[in-house]
């Protein structure tokens, strides 16, 4: 005889009809991974039938999980005060919605790198563990995430990912990008191509972009000129003092490579400042694709960082990382989005 569901449905009703055991529905309506695709959609489309919606405080406490992740995001100068990076503001959308897809609360708080944010969340099982969104200087930054694995802190950061990285990181494929910003202005014909950027051990990922523009000169059997190169930070303002540094080294070229958007918008300033024309004179690529990037002028052509899909993928590594479960690939290409300051009208 048929089980028939009385009252309000319960997860053993949805693993009669489904035709699995009760734990394979607990896992599939947190989305596990374990279980397949298929099943989980089978047993997810019961649920709706049934109007049946978790018990997240009695789930927490047989897991002694709080069902919650919590993103921190970490200040970094900007000229509107916000102390928001506008690169991350635009990955909080795909954070907020894969968490929900996965029956998942989501704590957002703003950090300054010197507090005590590492011990506020999940030692405290306020969260499962922590999404972390920018850092500045990543040597700094360093010490914080060796006493996160220290203490076995859930963690996943957004960064430049290598075989040395300190817990799970999810990144864009920055040396490629860089060398295909490099083969861009190659293709334009450009020979002398500078780079504005803080390439070091202290930004890995604006050290990334680097090596990858070199190596696409170096496959053109061109050298690099390390006069071309000035540091700067993601400001507006850095990209602006920069470029004037460069002009005044008396240096010439013709093509020109940001580690950032807000740089190559300072840097924009500055050409223009000087009489330079771009593209004509000079062509430019930045990094990232933030919105003002196709308001500037001329419109700015610039890698573009994969948002929506980084979101998810920070959700999903962290989520392995909790179920202690095999990582997914953590890398993600970037898109090349030409405008009018590489090739004019477009």
């Amino acid at each position: 005889m048929g089980r028939t569901p009385t009252g309000k449905p319960t997860s053993f009703d949805i693993a009669y009809l489904a035709g699995v055991s009760q734990p394979t529905v607990s896992r599939a309506l947190r989305g596990d991974r374990s279980v397949s695709a298929a099943t989980r959609e089978k047993i997810e489309h019961i649920a709706r039938d049934l109007n049946y919606t978790v018990d997240k405080n009695a789930s927490s406490l047989r897991s002694q999980r709080s069902n919650t992740l919590a993103l921190l995001l970490f200040e970094d100068p900007t000229p509107d005060e916000s102390m928001i990076n506008p690169f991350f503001l635009a990955m909080l959308g795909s954070i907020t919605r894969h968490c929900a897809s996965c029956g998942l609360d989501l704590l957002i708080s703003f950090q300054r790198m010197e507090d005590d944010w590492h011990v506020r969340y999940q030692d405290s099982h306020r969260a499962d563990g922590l999404i972390l969104l920018g850092y500045g200087d990543y040597s700094l930054y360093e010490s914080r995430l060796e006493q996160l694995v220290r203490q076995g802190t859930h963690f996943v950061r957004w960064g430049s990912v290598g075989d040395d990285n300190i817990g799970a990181t999810v990144g864009s494929d920055n040396f490629g990008a860089g060398r295909m910003a490099g083969e861009h202005l190659l293709g334009l014909g450009r020979r002398a191509i500078a780079f504005l950027g803080q390439a070091d051990e202290h930004y890995p990922e604006f050290a990334d972009r680097y090596r990858g523009l070199r190596d696409a000169l170096d496959r053109a059997g061109l050298g690099f000129d390390e006069r071309l190169r000035l540091d700067a930070l993601t400001t507006e303002e850095e990209g602006y003092r920069a470029a004037r540094s460069l002009l005044a080294r008396g240096v010439s070229f013709d093509g020109l490579f940001a580690g950032s958007d807000l740089i190559a918008i300072g840097a924009l300033r500055a050409l223009a400042e000087a009489g330079l024309a771009v593209p004509d004179d000079v062509a430019v690529v930045g990094f990232d694709d933030i919105s003002t990037a196709s308001v500037t002028r001329p419109p700015l052509t610039t890698l573009m960082q994969d948002t929506k899909n980084a979101g998810a993928l920070l959700v999903d590594t962290l989520l392995a990382r909790i179920e202690n479960a095999p990582l997914p690939d953590r890398t993600l290409p970037a898109q090349l989005i030409v405008r009018e300051s590489t090739c004019g009208s477009v």
